[in-house]
């Protein structure tokens, strides 16, 4: 059974686009990352994934539930955290905790002291006086307490600085490391690259694509660094030009033998020959809708 599954999952907002014809599969236990920036997709297709917003067309199962048919059942088995977590004025934090709690039905106080300890977030306050990334914590607090089988997060880190984004994603992988599968939703590459097995890339709407990290990290193209006088003027292959005081940096997928050719014309001083990171080559699926 698929933790996650979409079928041809659509949603537009009247003629504006949310998601269009999303295949999504995500195996139960995975540690999966959802990757695009804002306005992307993420937040409708998560929405969409809890109930919270019907499809225009397609279909959604979470946990093998229809996430329009079995609403209920699915908001039962996963813990959210929002982007942005809201709570009622003039409670304590003490008291949203409990509240969490007792709409579900479970009590959570052990499990919640925890992380509240761990997380530094003082019980004693009222919500109204927390900063926002206290009231960050608070959403964790709130989203995990309960030990959910899939955790869905969204933009979790924003607001929190970070010794606490550390101490965050501590708790990710131990719950993984459990069973829970943990499907991240963010625009912070590098936390897809230090967390998630497996990613996805939403690009207008649409995945554009989807499979383990390190394939999507794989590419033809290389970082090329020099210093010295060099040009990379007509020649083929050359992507994302980065000029600095004494040489520049550059992607390169074309014919290294045209590369050699042109450094012999140059005058170089060093030289260093890198793979790119997830950041550029996902940059590269946003300028032109494939890997360089």
């Amino acid at each position: 059974m698929f933790a996650v599954k979409t079928e041809g999952l659509t949603k537009y907002y009247g003629k504006s686009r949310g998601v269009i014809d999303l295949e999504l599969k995500v195996e139960k236990g995975e540690f999966f990352g959802f990757i695009g920036p804002n306005g992307a997709g993420k937040s409708t297709t998560i929405r969409t994934l809890l109930g919270l917003i019907k499809p225009t067309s397609g279909r959604a199962e979470v946990l093998g539930y229809d996430v329009t048919k079995d609403k209920v059942s699915v908001l039962k088995s996963v813990g959210y955290l929002p982007s942005e977590a809201v709570f009622y004025a003039g409670m304590k934090v003490r008291d949203v905790i409990v509240l969490s709690a007792k709409l579900r039905g479970t009590d959570c106080s052990d499990e919640a002291k925890r992380l509240c300890e761990r997380l530094q977030l003082d019980v004693e306050r009222k919500v109204d006086e927390l900063s926002f990334g206290n009231r960050k914590k608070l959403g964790v607090v709130c989203a995990l307490q309960h030990r959910p089988e899939l955790l869905i997060l969204d933009e979790p880190t924003s607001g929190l600085d970070p010794l606490m984004q550390r101490e965050f994603f501590d708790i990710l992988r131990e719950r993984n490391e459990d069973g829970a599968t943990v499907f991240l939703s963010s625009h912070i590459l590098s936390e897809i690259q230090r967390n998630c097995r497996r990613a996805g890339i939403i690009r207008d709407g649409r995945l554009i694509a989807c499979d383990s990290v390190d394939s999507l990290s794989k590419t033809s193209a290389k970082r090329i660094t020099v210093h010295g006088k060099f040009s990379v003027g007509g020649l083929e292959g050359v992507r994302d030009v980065k000029v600095f005081e004494g040489g520049m940096s550059f992607l390169y997928s074309g014919d290294i033998n045209g590369l050699v050719k042109r450094m012999g014309e140059g005058r170089l001083v060093d030289l260093s020959v890198s793979e790119p990171d997830l950041e550029e080559i996902f940059m590269h699926y946003y300028s032109d809708g494939g890997v360089v």
